[in-house]
């Protein structure tokens, strides 16, 4: 995020795209609504399903899965027909506008709308309510990430809020929302293939000598990693034998999960480290128990670069212990001792490292309760708000970006778009949440939303049992008719073992990002004895 969460309240408008705000980040979703009615603030969705947010919106936008490109370059479009573009910022702050003005021109409203199935009029109204405010926030999530297009995507919003001067200043901004806490911080911390902590390149010769002092050893290995669909790859064609998964359910989370399975036995280590025996944990060879975030100490940084600390409640249960116990163990036992890794002594070792939390101690935080990065000195105030006055690498880029289609879109045989998420009831892969006893109460199992239109089509009632299948597998679940989905689409929530509906989802991959198109895969729905004739995907009958 170049923002913070607080600052979404100082919008003059908000754009939401790719995002369930109330269900899958509530906190955000309370300052968004906060901000339409406590501020006066002009809300846009942008959503093929009418989610709680449309209730506050002043405009919602129901394209179809997988067009957000158009959608984004018509409202551009617009924005330049108009004259509504901040000049000023573009000249002084941005380059290669001009080729990328080439490309928007080609999108006119009629044109983006038919790609989209929207009202041309509804484009011309979110342009100019976006670009006339004097503050204008960019919101989103996995919606917009997990396509074969997620790069081209973000790319298109870090168009629109130069387009319309929208970096770097209060109350506006690019604000992706994190799927999981601390999920910022593992990648502040080098949880990607190609960088070391503080997002310093693994191929760069420099970086790498100053980690293998810092460390103490001779040198680093200087080819950069895989991403995680690529080890799934890896694993079946037998370059990968050991897989080491922590605090991680692929089986539920991950796409294509038939395949993924395959991969997974076909290593000849599989180590698994987590609090519960997950769908995954269960395939495992070694099963490392490990402490909850209430069982120990340690710092999270959280979606809009924010470091917090967290502290120790209750001592872990049995044998757990904490992560950084288990892993400077293993790695003491293979010969090479991590000396004292207690949570202060990981966090100066971070502050030495890692240039954007230079400045950040157990002290300050104790005194000041948090600091955003970048914090580069101890005298250093934190960065709330990223780009003010400049770019970090000098000038924004335009990119020039066209439309591109799904990998799959619905034909005669699976003639449904397939969009996955989550609700407020059940939490990611249900690791923890399926094991609660109220929210099992109120979520117990999963269920496919289905436009009535639809299910009056194919004889199905509200409730009843029915298959939903892909050209990867098939998931028994239950029909639940809604006027929340339009015509052609069904949402299924990824968090149930019994019917995880990532059996179906396509493992086609962001050619750049290497993320996987989970949110837009082609489907059919079978009922009667075609359903009954159907082997389906069971991963676990409870939490």
């Amino acid at each position: 995020m170049t923002n913070t969460v607080d600052d979404l309240e100082k919008a003059q408008c908000i754009l939401v795209i790719g995002s369930n705000t109330t269900e899958a980040h509530p906190i955000v979703g309370i300052r968004i609504k906060k901000a339409v009615t406590k501020h006066g603030c002009k809300l846009i969705v942008a959503e093929p399903r009418r989610i709680r947010l449309c209730d506050y919106a002043h405009l919602w936008i129901r394209q179809l899965p997988g067009t957000d490109v158009a959608l984004l370059n018509g409202m551009m479009n617009v924005i330049l027909a108009e004259g509504l573009a901040d000049e000023e910022f573009i000249s002084q702050r941005t380059e290669g506008f001009e080729e990328f003005r080439k490309v928007v021109e080609q999108y006119t409203p009629e044109r983006a709308a038919e790609i989209c199935g929207v009202d041309a009029e509804d484009i011309r109204q979110a342009a100019r309510m976006f670009a006339q405010a004097e503050r204008a926030a960019i919101v989103y999530a996995m919606g917009i990430t997990q396509h074969v297009t997620g790069v081209d995507n973000v790319l298109c919003l870090a168009n629109l809020a130069m387009l319309t001067g929208n970096i770097g200043k209060e109350g506006a901004g690019m604000n992706p929302l994190r799927g999981q806490n601390n999920v910022q911080g593992a990648c502040d911390m080098g949880g990607l293939p190609n960088v070391l902590p503080g997002y310093q390149r693994v191929d760069d010769p420099s970086v790498r000598e100053k980690f293998a002092r810092a460390w103490g050893v001779e040198s680093l290995p200087e080819k950069p990693g895989l991403t995680v669909m690529e080890m799934t790859e890896g694993s079946l064609e037998g370059e990968i034998k050991a897989l080491y998964v922590m605090g991680e359910n692929p089986m539920i989370s991950d796409p294509d999960i038939r395949h993924l399975r395959e991969a997974l036995k076909k290593l000849d280590l599989l180590v698994v480290q987590d609090l519960f025996l997950t769908e995954t944990a269960r395939l495992a060879d070694v099963v490392l128990p490990a402490a909850s975030f209430a069982e120990k100490e340690g710092t999270f940084t959280n979606t809009d670069r924010r470091v917090q600390r967290v502290r120790k409640a209750v001592e872990p249960p049995g044998e757990a212990k904490e992560d950084s116990w288990i892993i400077a163990e293993i790695s003491r036992r293979l010969g090479y001792d991590m000396g004292d890794v207690s949570a202060d002594k990981v966090m100066e070792e971070i502050a030495s490292v890692t240039p954007q939390y230079g400045g950040i101690s157990y002290e300050r935080l104790e005194k000041e309760g948090y600091l955003h990065w970048p914090c580069p000195s101890p005298d250093h105030p934190g960065t709330p708000i990223l780009h003010v006055g400049k770019f970090t690498r000098g000038k924004g880029i335009f990119s020039p970006v066209e439309y591109k289609p799904p990998a799959e879109v619905p034909d005669e045989e699976y003639p449904f778009y397939l969009t996955t998420g989550r609700i407020l009831l059940q939490y990611h892969t249900g690791t923890m949440t399926r094991r609660v006893e109220g929210l099992e109460a109120l979520a117990p199992e999963n269920t496919a939303s289905i436009n009535p239109a639809d299910a009056a089509e194919l004889g199905i009632q509200d409730g009843q049992e029915v298959v939903v299948q892909s050209r990867r597998g098939a998931i028994r679940v239950r029909a639940r008719l809604t006027e929340e989905v339009p015509r052609r689409v069904i949402y299924i929530p990824f968090h149930y073992g019994e019917s995880p509906v990532n059996a179906l989802t396509n493992a086609a991959l962001d050619p750049v990002a290497k993320i996987p198109e989970l949110k837009v895969a082609a489907v059919k729905v079978l009922t009667g004895e075609e359903a009954q004739r159907v082997e389906v995907v069971v991963l676990s009958r409870t939490g």
